[in-house]
């Protein structure tokens, strides 16, 4: 009790810290504007936390589970960044953020240009951010790539066509500079790829899913992750199988592996019903 009273003024510090700094980039603050640090004055007043960072952090949850529940997503992108600052090795803090960044706050959006700047946020943040300061993190791999598949490559947004041209574009200009690195596509795990699950167009979403969610499994010790990464790839390759008919016996094969791995039985039945419609033993 006499830690929390201690800790009373450095948290109310804190939020009122947070709501200026949302204050001040509210109206007509762009996606890359939300998801930057905090200024140097809020970089201090966190390090004058100390020990009641945890406090402070969890004030920070409550008000964004508020703001959630209360459906006001662009308050909530505002005030998520601080929970990477507050807690930067915490992965589901990043995953929340990105996630919140690439679907809700994307969607309120009134022109596709405007949802892809939402969208291309959430994924820079996990990239460039989260696996930065959480390197081989599975939950962060994860989350990428199922961003690739769903967001950019799936059909569950409107403006999904509008992304995946916005992706192409950005891998091509990378291509002609030789600077792929840039957007965390490094040559031998492209060639890797290639190699493992049949010869990629790079310019595709689809790429990105079965490197991301490839690179995750590099470092993946927990069954579940494992799992989930499995997942995404055996998704990924069903739905390129679906313009491409020589995706379908890697498909089949990624399936059989993560059933052997974590047998299941809706698996089972997906498999099956796969190779009967593929034709495949």
């Amino acid at each position: 009790m006499f830690a929390a009273a201690k800790a009373a003024p450095f948290v109310a510090l804190v939020a009122c810290a947070a709501g200026g700094w949302a204050c001040q980039r509210g109206g007509a603050a762009r996606a890359a504007e939300v998801t930057a640090a905090p200024s140097p004055a809020a970089e201090m007043i966190v390090a004058g936390l100390g020990g009641f960072r945890g406090i402070a952090a969890e004030v920070v949850w409550f008000r964004a589970d508020r703001l959630q529940d209360e459906g006001r997503y662009a308050e909530l992108a505002q005030l998520a960044a601080w929970l990477t600052f507050l807690e930067p090795h915490t992965p589901e803090v990043w995953a929340y953020t990105a996630w919140n960044l690439a679907y809700n706050v994307s969607v309120m959006m009134p022109t596709h240009a405007d949802r892809w700047r939402w969208v291309d946020a959430g994924l820079k943040l996990l990239r460039d951010d989260g696996l930065h300061l959480n390197p081989g993190d599975p939950v962060l791999y994860k989350e990428l790539a199922w961003m690739f598949l769903l967001k950019l490559g799936g059909p569950l947004d409107e403006a999904g066509g509008y992304y995946r041209a916005q992706w192409k574009a950005i891998v091509e200009g990378y291509e002609k500079t030789g600077e792929l690195e840039k957007i965390g596509l490094e040559k031998a795990r492209m060639d890797a790829v290639d190699a493992e699950y049949g010869r990629q167009d790079w310019t595709h979403p689809y790429a990105s899913a079965l490197y991301w969610a490839a690179r995750g499994l590099e470092s993946a010790r927990k069954l579940q992750h494992r799992a989930e990464l499995r997942q995404v790839i055996y998704q990924t390759l069903m739905m390129e199988t679906r313009s491409e008919e020589r995706f379908a016996a890697r498909a089949l094969k990624e399936m059989r592996t993560a059933y052997a791995e974590r047998p299941s039985e809706m698996l089972l039945q997906i498999m099956v019903k796969f190779k009967e419609t593929h034709g495949l033993d």
